[in-house]
């Protein structure tokens, strides 16, 4: 009876311990996700969400990405599993994760549902977004470290804002996202950035955070400075009337390399790295008014 009784208390607290760790999770759909006990094998098919997980320092939980999930360093060794919109299913199960991690717009949510597995749809679009979702992974992975996290980046943007000279305040700047041309306009996380930095966006928030233009927009509102990806930029001289724009003109047009956009467009734990690239670009070329 003895044995017994030890073994019923042994249980019990083997169930206490379960559910103390057990967590119900209401992701951006408004949906519930019960989840035993903190993962220990996640899927991340957003880069945003791949680059918070491992802020948070659970980088090491990973056990597949999306194809465009490149940093930190270590998760270019992760099976790549395809675009975060339509990634490969299979694969994805095969790797037996405990949660899996991905935006709004991907396609496979209800499918992995049906397959038993455990989703959470987090996508930050904003700098008050960025700070709610490292709140929730943080909930979700019980790691404790996102309050830290967001001091610095709140902090290091207050920084790189300190850094722009006086001089270049007010700046009329236009940054492209892509040659489409898509824009990313006073709304945007970028655009929130910016305006922390001091700059007018020509691009305002009645827009939509990231519009098509039509090129003439831009002739029309002719910035002081051009933000662009070397991606985009080929030939961007040569647009039509895109000669005449002063910061064309006057040789005020930052182009950032392939890595420096990866960081410039992905509202995540690097935005005080995107803060400090966009401070230098203003500081190097608004010298030049």
């Amino acid at each position: 009876m003895k044995k017994i009784r030890i073994s019923l208390a042994s249980l019990g607290l083997a169930l206490f311990a379960l559910a103390a760790h057990a967590l119900d999770v209401v992701d951006e759909r408004g949906v519930s996700v019960n989840l035993p006990q903190p993962p220990q094998r996640i899927v991340s098919l957003l880069p945003s969400l791949t680059e918070s997980v491992c802020a948070l320092g659970a980088c090491d939980r990973l056990v597949g990405v999306d194809r465009y999930s490149n940093s930190p360093e270590q998760v270019k060794s992760l099976p790549q599993l395809g675009g975060g919109i339509d990634p490969n299913v299979e694969a994805i199960v095969a790797l037996k994760p405990d949660a899996v991690l991905l935006a709004k717009s991907s396609r496979v949510t209800q499918r992995l549902e049906s397959l038993g597995m455990k989703v959470l749809v987090l996508e930050p679009k904003s700098h008050a977004d960025v700070r709610r979702v490292l709140d929730k992974l943080d909930q979700v992975l019980g790691t404790h470290e996102a309050p830290k996290v967001w001091r610095v980046i709140d902090a290091s943007v207050s920084a790189a804002a300190q850094s722009v000279p006086v001089g270049a305040k007010g700046m009329r700047v236009y940054f492209e996202v892509n040659s489409a041309p898509y824009a990313a306009g006073e709304s945007s996380f970028i655009g929130e950035t910016l305006t922390r930095l001091g700059m007018k966006n020509i691009v305002p928030a009645s827009l939509g955070p990231f519009p098509k233009l039509n090129p003439e927009y831009v002739v029309r509102a002719n910035p002081d400075l051009i933000m662009v990806s070397v991606r985009s930029a080929q030939g961007l001289e040569q647009r039509p009337g895109w000669a005449g724009i002063r910061a064309v003109r006057e040789g005020r047009v930052c182009r950032f390399s392939a890595e420096q956009s990866d960081v410039l467009v992905r509202p995540g734990p690097r935005m005080d790295e995107a803060a400090r690239l966009m401070a230098q670009c203003i500081a190097e070329k608004g010298g030049k008014r």
